[in-house]
Parts: structure tokens; sequence; C-alpha cells
């Protein structure tokens, strides 16, 4: 059955997941919920991918939960099966932490990067899925915004704790608080956004820089350290040293390792395996 929400489409080794409701700013639904989840493990499956852009059609990246939704709650009130809804969290990955399966904080716990493409408002629940996204490239068009507290709302599915990692406490803080819209640059400033890009050529620069990683780094080197970086939110240093140890003794041993030092030696492109 064809998407009704998203897009999907994989070129040079990169898979493209867009937000497809330009219309709507592409304001999020529960159908975009699960297209988007379903697109984002078949990417992590595919061995033809390494890796994943996260964008939105049009002006918006994602303008936050479709109001109608909201709407329909602040009139008759929250049911159970909403409230099932909001709980819910899922195991579909072996090995990874739980913390990293739950709704929206999924992404984390897939295998391969993912690049959120900020092509233009993200708001809300838009800027939550934002945060999950391993790289920010913001275009200089985009605003981000929580509005939690103008919606009479609270910090949603981990905000609170993944905002105040990427920009720090007390710019967390303010943003939560405040409510208030800030542009590419201040997010760039607050360490938000990795990159800002001009508007015009923006779908271009992200499809690049997504190319270039598929082609150029090894993507079993991509994969462990992801999981490194993830999981090292939650250990000691000492743990963390230790693991890194482990891990380089076994990248010493595999195929990437062999190819990373032959092309650099024969001066030719990488050809990685992932193995």
């Amino acid at each position: 059955m064809p998407n009704q929400e998203t897009l999907y489409q994989v070129t040079d080794r990169v898979a493209t997941i867009t937000l497809n409701r330009p219309d709507k700013l592409n304001a999020w639904t529960a159908i975009m919920e699960r297209e988007v989840r379903a697109a984002m493990h078949e990417a992590d499956k595919d061995d033809g991918v390494r890796v994943i852009i996260l964008t939105g059609a049009g002006r918006g990246f994602c303008s936050g939960a479709d109001i109608s939704l909201l709407g329909a709650i602040a009139e008759k009130g929250i049911d159970e099966a909403k409230r099932a809804q909001l709980r819910e969290g899922r195991s579909e990955n072996a090995g990874v932490r739980a913390d990293f399966q739950k709704k929206y904080s999924y992404f984390p716990g897939l295998s391969k990067p993912v690049i959120g493409g900020i092509n233009g408002v993200a708001v809300g629940l838009g800027m939550v899925i934002a945060l999950y996204c391993d790289v920010r490239l913001v275009s200089d068009a985009a605003r981000f915004g929580t509005v939690f507290a103008r919606r009479g709302l609270i910090a949603e599915y981990g905000m609170a704790w993944m905002l105040p990692r990427l920009v720090g406490h007390a710019n967390a803080l303010d943003l939560l608080f405040s409510a208030r819209m800030i542009d590419a640059a201040e997010a760039f400033r607050m360490g938000l956004a990795n990159q800002v890009l001009p508007q015009a050529t923006f779908a271009e620069a992200v499809q690049k820089y997504a190319a270039e990683m598929a082609s150029t780094v090894s993507p079993r080197s991509l994969r462990v350290m992801k999981r490194q970086v993830y999981d090292a939110m939650f250990q000691p240093l000492g743990e963390a040293f230790d693991i890194s140890e482990r891990e380089m003794v076994a990248s010493l041993q595999c195929e990437d390792f062999k190819e990373g030092v032959a092309h650099f030696v024969e001066k030719r492109p990488p050809a990685f395996t992932g193995k």
C-alpha cells in the first residue's frame, strides 16, 4: 500500500523520508507516525542504505501535532485509547536500550545515522522529532520553538532529557519556559543546529552531505560509534573507556579496517562493506 503522508526514496545509498503534508506544514498525525516508524526500520534493515535523511515537503519541517487532534482532546478530554497511545513504547531492536525504543526516542536506537534536514519551521512535536535526529542540518529559513507552555502542556516525549544535552541547561529552560521562536542562526549558536545552509540549495546540500558520509566512511564504524555515544549518556567515564578498548580490538580485526588502510595507501576511493 502506498504511503499517505510520507515519501520514501533511496539514492546513492541514502534513504530520504519526507513528511508530506505541505499544506499543513507537515503537521504530525497518527498516520504519519506509523509511516515514519515503518520507513525508519525499513531503511535500517536495508543493506543498500547507509544513511537516513528525515525532512519535510514544502516550507515546513513539522509544525507539531495536528491542531485538529489537540482541539478534539481539549473539547472532549483524553480517552483511555489515547492514554495508551501516549504511553506506548515498543521493543523492536534486540540489544538496544529500552530508553531508545520508545515513541520518538527510537532514532538513537537505529544502527544508521539519522540526519534531520530541517527545511523550515520545527515546533512542538516537530522540534521533539528534530532533537532525536543524530545530526541537524538546518535551512537559513528554519525556525524552532517548543510552544508547549503556550498550550498548557509540558516538555513532551523526553524533551526535558534531550534538549539540555544539546543546548545546555540554561538554554533549554529559556526555550521551554518562554516558548519563544528562534531562528536558524540562534539555533546554531546554541548547538541545536550542526550547520546552517542556504534555503535555495538546501535539499541538494543535505543530500550531498549524506551521500559523502555513505560513500567515504565505514558503515561499521558509524554503527559502533553511534551506539557508543548514546550508551555513554548513561555510563561513567571508566565504563565508556573500557568499552572503547574492547571495540578498538574488534575494529582492528574487521574487514573495514583493512579496507580503510588499503584505500588510503593505494590512493583510491574506499569500498567499505560494513563488516
